[in-house]
């Protein structure tokens, strides 16, 4: 009785702390709640076990406690979404560790358990397969190879599909040697399924990895029994399935081809130009000063943060700004497309860092409208997610995806430290608008230059509220 009192402590509390991840002020009591509701599961499984084996438990919750403590002092914002794929990775390989171990006990198991052994293995072994690839393309330890995009890799992985599941049939049929095939073959499919996939797909494919790590652990509930292992896999694998449609959506992807891997390219297609392969002709740069003297004037000013700015931890030198702007009464917004920066969210929390007022953070359907009345947009870091290519380039890898149309304002500044390309690889025709001025530099020292240059104009000792009127 105490053990399942426990237990359904513990799924009432992980319920709600997943329920207060989905906004900014209640996701830090949220992740407690998360990790108290894992806790009281410990404790429910010593009870239920009588406290047999306790010394290797709780061995096990300080190591793995200890480590994601460091991990969480030690790793930068930046790294974020490499984390979160190793602890997707994590997360598999816990599951198809727990169905091997299941499958080696000398109780043979029912039909439901040997169907959760073959489940865990699979989708596990592809998610840590996988998890690891996704890690290393982020890190840029992986490239694409070229052979990767051949129409020849679908057959590959549907071999190495079909060959899984008749592992899978030998396994019922009696055959317990079949899982280690099994085991090698899940593992290349998870390598077959993820090397193809790069460029701006990323992000998708780790919230799709994460749907893949709760599926895998829901099965492992069933495999030992544990009905808060089952439950909590299963709320995992539906948020992480529901982000990847709405990732889906947003960049005009379909969920098919995110499931089946590879049928997004993550190199230049035919036709695409590189950005290696030709070099801007009709660049105009500016100094932080020049920028100053045009935010001066301005009414209506929008930020769009992007991975350059995390990369340079700039977000306190822009909430600054921002601040010094509005005191001038011009009006300030953030543009957030939903794939800013490298995973979903990642702008939301880097500016929630610095406490910027979550209403002034907008998503992109509402502020693509306001681009034609805004007098300047400041691009810092970000450079897929503003491509104007996206709508009008066939060959490009990103057609078809929507972005921020921020081409449509009067004045571009494109903060950047060089003219190179994106995470996806190819030019960017914005750059050479005639409206847009790129300021070359870091994003923090720029950041920092057009506060002492706006200083230096007396901007923001003007009572607030005065320029409302403007």
């Amino acid at each position: 009785m105490g053990e399942l009192t426990l237990e359904l402590g513990a799924v009432m509390l992980l319920a709600l702390g997943l329920k207060g991840l989905a906004k900014i002020r209640t996701a830090r009591a949220a992740n407690g709640l998360a990790a108290l509701a894992l806790l009281l599961a410990v404790a429910g499984l010593l009870l239920q076990q009588g406290f047999d084996g306790w010394p290797w438990m709780l061995l096990g919750l300080g190591v793995g406690g200890g480590l994601g403590a460091l991990l969480a002092f030690k790793v930068a914002m930046t790294a974020m979404p490499e984390t979160v794929a190793l602890f997707n990775g994590c997360g598999g390989l816990s599951s198809l560790l727990v169905a091997i171990g299941a499958a080696q006990l000398p109780t043979p198991l029912d039909l439901l358990g040997q169907v959760s052994v073959l489940a865990s293995v699979l989708v596990g072994a592809i998610t840590f397969s996988g998890s690891l690839v996704a890690m290393g393309k982020l890190q840029e330890w992986l490239g694409t190879p070229g052979w990767t995009q051949k129409p020849q890799r679908h057959a590959i992985n549907i071999t190495l599909a079909v060959a899984s599941l008749v592992c899978c049939g030998l396994v019922l049929k009696g055959m317990a040697v079949a899982l280690i095939p099994l085991t090698v073959l899940s593992l290349l499919l998870g390598v077959g399924l993820t090397l193809p996939v790069g460029g701006a797909d990323m992000p998708v494919v780790i919230s799709l990895l994460n749907s893949y790590s709760g599926v895998a652990a829901a099965a492992a509930g069933f495999v030992v029994g544990s009905e808060l292992l089952i439950v909590a896999g299963a709320m995992v694998g539906a948020a992480g399935l529901i982000l990847t449609q709405v990732m889906c959506t947003a960049m005009n992807r379909s969920l098919t081809s995110v499931l089946f891997g590879g049928a997004m390219g993550a190199a230049p297609a035919a036709g695409s130009d590189g950005a290696k392969d030709e070099g801007y002709k009709n660049v105009t740069s500016c100094s932080a000063e020049e920028c100053a003297l045009t935010l001066e004037a301005a009414e209506r000013v929008v930020f769009v943060p992007g991975y350059g700015l995390a990369v340079a931890q700039a977000q306190h030198s822009l909430k600054e700004l921002a601040k010094l702007l509005e005191q001038q009464g011009i009006a300030v917004s953030y543009a957030i497309h939903p794939v800013a920066g490298r995973m979903p969210g990642h702008m939301n929390v880097l500016l929630a860092e610095a406490d910027v007022p979550y209403d002034q953070l907008i998503e992109m359907d509402a502020i693509n409208p306001e681009f034609p009345r805004t007098d300047v947009v400041i691009v810092l870091g970000a450079n897929d997610v503003v491509n104007p290519r996206a709508k009008s380039d066939p060959g490009s890898p990103l057609y078809g995806m929507p972005v921020l149309e921020v081409d449509q304002a009067r004045s571009v500044f494109v903060v950047k430290r060089s003219l190179g390309s994106g995470y996806a690889g190819i030019r960017n025709d914005l750059f050479e608008l005639p409206q847009t001025s790129m300021v070359f530099g870091d994003a923090k020292q720029v950041l920092q230059t057009l506060l002492q240059e706006l200083r230096a104009l007396g901007v923001g000792k003007v009572p607030a509220g005065a320029g409302a009127g403007r």
